[in-house]
């Protein structure tokens, strides 16, 4: 477990609990693990290291909602292994810096910021949320939480996307193919959804181009989900801004165009990490380990390994 198990209250007492954190040096024998939970904020290569000695191996439990950074790793471990994710651990996080994202970009605090450091004072007006059009892309458990906090700031519509359509108390989830029809009325486009084979460049020069003149793509999600060169193009042009939790590549490299992009705020992948992590991962893994420890069924599974 990367968390130490004295800090978490109520952990079942019929299991022994190892803490690994992703350091050089392993606190037990791999081969003894059958529950692995694996570090947070840690390279792929580090998540991976342990797997193939883990021949004991019977759950992998992430403390992210997406679980990209593990899948490339899978065909090494034994089978019959359960790959379970977060869901619901970062949605507050989230959704408060997508938030956020937006509240800054719109109301240019980054100009207000600069000008600050300059000692001068730059009065003038700004766009609001208030009035716009929000589209959401990827609407889960986080889209739902943004939509959440997106409600008190009077925006005139918000509509919805995910992998499969349905009816929801908020109104309809349209699918992906609905994207031409939904973009041109978007003042702000909230990227959220999962990095897969069929979300991997979605936001290419086409999806790009129909966006309207002046709107803002605000991307929390995974880097890949948007072509870095096709964004460039756009907001170089200054016809489109961007608001960036993640970037592709990442880390983004000193001396890459994007830092300096006119209209681009950048934060670095800080949408989980924040105080509401800790307690929201301790409360998943007790949850989870109770579970596992009485043989009942895990929730949030992924994947079974063959």
């Amino acid at each position: 477990m990367p968390i130490a198990p004295d800090e978490i209250e109520g952990l079942p007492e019929n299991l022994e609990y190892a803490h690994w954190d992703g350091g050089p040096d392993y606190p037990t024998d791999p081969a003894r693990v059958a529950f692995y939970c694996a570090p947070y904020m840690k390279s792929p290569e580090v998540l991976a290291r342990p797997l193939e000695a883990m021949t004991g191996l019977r759950v992998i439990q992430t403390l992210t909602a997406g679980i990209d950074s593990l899948l490339p790793a899978m065909s090494r471990v034994v089978p019959d292994v359960q790959l379970c994710n977060a869901r619901g651990l970062h949605n507050a996080s989230t959704a408060e810096l997508a938030l956020t994202l937006i509240l800054a970009s719109l109301r240019d605090i980054p100009t207000f910021v600069r000008a600050q450091d300059a000692g001068e004072w730059t009065p003038g007006f700004r766009p609001a949320l208030a009035d716009k059009s929000v589209l959401i892309v990827g609407y889960g458990s986080i889209g739902s939480a943004i939509e959440d906090r997106l409600e008190p700031f009077e925006c005139e519509r918000v509509a919805r996307v995910a992998r499969s359509p349905r009816t929801t108390e908020r109104g309809p989830v349209h699918p992906i193919d609905a994207l031409p029809q939904l973009l041109p009325d978007a003042d702000v486009v909230v990227l959220v959804t999962p990095l897969t084979d069929r979300t991997r460049g979605l936001v290419g020069a086409d999806f790009l181009a129909k966006m309207k003149d002046g709107a803002l793509l605000v991307n929390v999600a995974r880097g890949a989900v948007v072509d870095t060169k096709a964004l460039l193009a756009e907001v170089e042009s200054g016809r489109l801004r961007a608001a960036l939790d993640v970037t592709d590549p990442e880390p983004l490299p000193a001396g890459h165009p994007l830092w300096h992009a006119p209209g681009v705020l950048i934060t670095p992948h800080v949408g989980g990490p924040s105080s509401a992590f800790l307690p929201r991962a301790k409360r998943l893994l007790r949850a989870q380990l109770h579970r596992f420890a009485a043989g009942e069924p895990l929730e949030h599974l992924m994947m079974t390994t063959g």
